[in-house]
């Protein structure tokens, strides 16, 4: 098992180096033309064509980690936040291949592919040892359910992509009109908002190297089913420092950060579950680090992120990109309505003897799916094109990311895995 192991985590970090290698040619194709003196067509065609194959590269060496994974542990790894998050940005991948082959833009990868590197690094704030599976979800169900919804998932993100480059090609930042200027706040809030969870990654992964630790101790009061009260002590765990502590605890250690020995304050009454505290904690670290980073990354450009990027998409067909966010989204929608809901609800009958059962997850990837049953049906009926039609694109996937990352984080149910 071990040997499988090892081949797996090699293979791995193989394919994390090859998407950020991809990434690097992707961006000079996007940034370096503009300062091309000769051929910048040609110039974006090659490093477009080097991105493409390192992508392509990058994906075997995921592939054949996910397959050693698979045979070193002894069941399909899906079962775990890691394990999902790892396949899901193998998917993407798979998704970004299909749509480049179809359409040739090679400038997609430049969006598509840090998508997949953070992704991937989220993937690692989880633990990453095989896990045994438990008796629930121990069916060929899981297997079917997991990776078809997460195939889903990965078109959505594909559509995503070209759909960002679309807003960023034709929203004019010259404007100063009422409604130019909120078209601009909200391109950049998109931006800010992918800002924040690089800020997240950061901060993990700065504490987790200095080996931070803080420790407290929750009583949860609870009524039975008789109605009696009944008190259960445990130990909350935090991998970022404090500045909210559990509601109704006690500090057992708490390592001191910037001078501060003490939690700033307690989660409120309400935020009483297992590890609600922690969760909150996790919430707070991300929108002051997103928040620090993107003032410095204003700070150096001394303008908005966006129109940073707008005069190097000068010369991409808004309408290709149109196209390709709608074609990825059409592919992803009846796989995400099998992988999600159908397989979803008989796997749920198999472990839990019901169809549906309200669980934040299962609502959440209901709204996932009404949502993109509006876009296709505004797309097709009504004729929503264009900037619009972009912007449902963009929107659709931040639910996604809210249903794979923000409900795991902030609300408790049968699908969620634990918090930093």
């Amino acid at each position: 098992m071990n040997h499988w192991l090892d081949i797996s985590s090699t293979a791995f970090q193989a394919a994390f180096y090859l998407y950020c290698a991809s990434f690097i040619c992707y961006a000079i194709a996007v940034a370096g033309k503009r300062w091309s003196n000769r051929e910048p067509e040609l110039h974006n065609r090659r490093w477009g064509r080097f991105g493409f194959i390192l992508a392509v590269a990058g994906w075997v060496c995921h592939l054949t980690f996910f397959f050693t994974r698979w045979k070193g542990g002894g069941h399909i790894p899906t079962s775990n936040m890691y394990e999902f998050m790892t396949f899901l940005a193998m998917a993407i991948v798979f998704a970004f291949i299909i749509v480049h082959l179809i359409y040739r833009n090679n400038l997609l990868g430049a969006f598509a592919i840090p998508l997949v590197v953070i992704i991937i690094a989220y993937a690692a704030v989880f633990p990453s040892e095989v896990q045994p599976l438990i008796p629930a979800p121990n069916s060929y169900w899981l297997k079917i359910h997991v990776t078809t919804a997460a195939t889903g998932e990965a078109f959505f993100a594909v559509g995503f992509a070209a759909a960002l480059v679309q807003l960023l090609r034709v929203i004019d930042f010259s404007r100063k009109d009422k409604a130019g200027r909120r078209e601009q706040r909200w391109v950049e809030f998109v931006l800010f908002f992918m800002v924040v969870i690089i800020g997240f990654l950061v901060s993990v992964f700065a504490f987790r190297g200095g080996g931070y630790e803080a420790k407290f101790q929750q009583e949860k009061v609870s009524i039975d089913q008789q109605g009696v009260q009944q008190s259960v002590t445990q130990t909350v765990e935090y991998g970022l420092p404090p500045i909210v502590a559990p509601y109704n605890s006690e500090k057992l250690s708490m390592q001191p950060y910037l001078g501060i020995k003490d939690p700033l304050f307690e989660a409120p009454s309400w935020m009483n579950g297992v590890n609600a505290g922690r969760k909150l904690n996790t919430v707070i670290w991300s929108l002051l680090s997103g928040a620090i980073l993107y003032g410095l990354l204003r700070l150096i450009a001394r303008k908005p992120i966006a129109a940073v990027i707008h005069p190097h998409l000068s010369d991409i067909d808004p309408e290709d990109l149109d196209e390709i966010s709608y074609r990825a989204i059409a592919i992803g929608f009846p796989v995400f309505t099998l992988g999600a809901l159908i397989f979803a609800m008989i796997w749920a009958q198999i472990a839990w003897s019901r169809f549906w059962g309200w669980d934040p997850k299962e609502v959440w990837a209901l709204i996932t799916w009404l949502f993109y049953s509006a876009y296709l049906h505004l797309r097709l009926s009504r004729g929503w094109q264009g900037t619009r039609s972009a912007w449902l694109a963009v929107i659709g996937f931040i639910v996604v990311l809210f249903t794979l990352i923000g409900v795991n984080l902030v609300i408790a149910g049968l699908h969620s895995y634990a918090g930093v």
